[in-house]
C-alpha cells in the first residue's frame, strides 16, 4: 500500500531528547541533489520535535532495528548504548495503520509509484504508474516491509508533502522527510527488524 496522503508523546518516558544528529548531505548522489534541487514543494517547516535527532532509548529492540511508533509519531533506528536515531514520521489514519513484526526486504532509490485498488476507489483517479523522481508520493527512498515471508504493501519511504511531518493522514504506510529516508536507507540493510507498534499501545 504505496502512500498518499501533535507533538506525540514518547513512549511512556522511554525516550528523551539529546543532541541532534548530523543532517550531513554524504550519503547524497548525484540524482538526490538534482531531485531535492527542484521539488514540487516550498520547504516545510517542521517542529524542531520532528527533526531528526538522537535519543535516549530503554527499549528491548537490539541495535541496527527499527521501532515505528505511530503515537508519536516517530521512526526510531536503534543504535548501541542506550541511544536511538528518531525521525519525526507522517502515519496512517484512522482504519488505514498496520502494526507488528516485519523485515526489510527490499530497498529502493527513487521508487516508482503503482497506486493500489484501494487507493484508487478512495481517492480518485490517480495514474496507472507513476515514475520515481521529486513529485512521486514516495520520495526520495523506500523499504518494504514483509511479514511471514509476503509483502506487507507498507513501506517506510520518503514524502512530496513534508509539511504533514507529524500527523496521521497517509493511506497507511510510514512517511519522513526525504532527506531522513536517505539517512535511514543508509544504515539499513536487507533483513532488518522493524517493529510497528499500534496506535493503542502501552509502553
Amino acid at each position: 500500500m504505496a502512500c498518499i496522503p501533535l507533538i506525540g508523546m514518547l513512549l511512556g518516558g522511554c525516550m528523551q531528547a539529546g543532541t541532534l544528529a548530523s543532517s550531513s548531505d554524504a550519503n547524497f548522489t548525484t540524482r538526490d541533489r538534482r531531485e531535492l534541487a527542484n521539488t514540487p514543494y516550498r520547504t516545510a517547516s517542521i517542529s524542531a520535535a520532528y527533526r531528526r535527532q538522537i535519543v535516549r532509548y530503554d527499549r528491548k529492540e537490539a541495535p541496527g532495528s527499527i521501532l515505528v511508533d505511530t503515537r508519536g509519531p516517530f521512526v526510531y533506528y536503534v543504535l548501541p548504548g542506550g541511544k536511538a536515531i528518531r525521525y519525526g514520521a507522517t502515519v496512517g489514519e484512522a482504519a488505514q495503520t498496520w502494526s507488528g513484526v516485519a523485515t526489510v526486504e527490499r530497498k529502493a532509490e527513487w521508487p516508482g509509484w503503482t497506486p493500489t485498488a484501494d487507493e484508487k476507489r478512495r481517492l480518485g483517479p490517480l495514474p496507472a504508474y507513476m515514475p520515481g523522481g521529486a513529485a512521486n508520493p514516495m520520495g526520495s527512498r523506500a523499504l518494504y516491509l514483509y511479514s511471514g515471508g509476503k509483502d506487507t504493501l507498507y513501506r517506510i519511504h520518503g514524502t512530496n508533502q513534508p509539511e504533514y511531518i507529524g500527523h496521521a493522514i497517509s493511506s497507511g504506510c510510514i512517511r519522513i522527510t526525504n532527506e531522513d529516508a536517505i539517512d535511514l536507507y543508509s544504515r539499513v540493510q536487507i533483513g532488518t527488524i522493524v517493529v510497528v507498534l499500534p496506535g493503542d499501545h502501552r509502553s
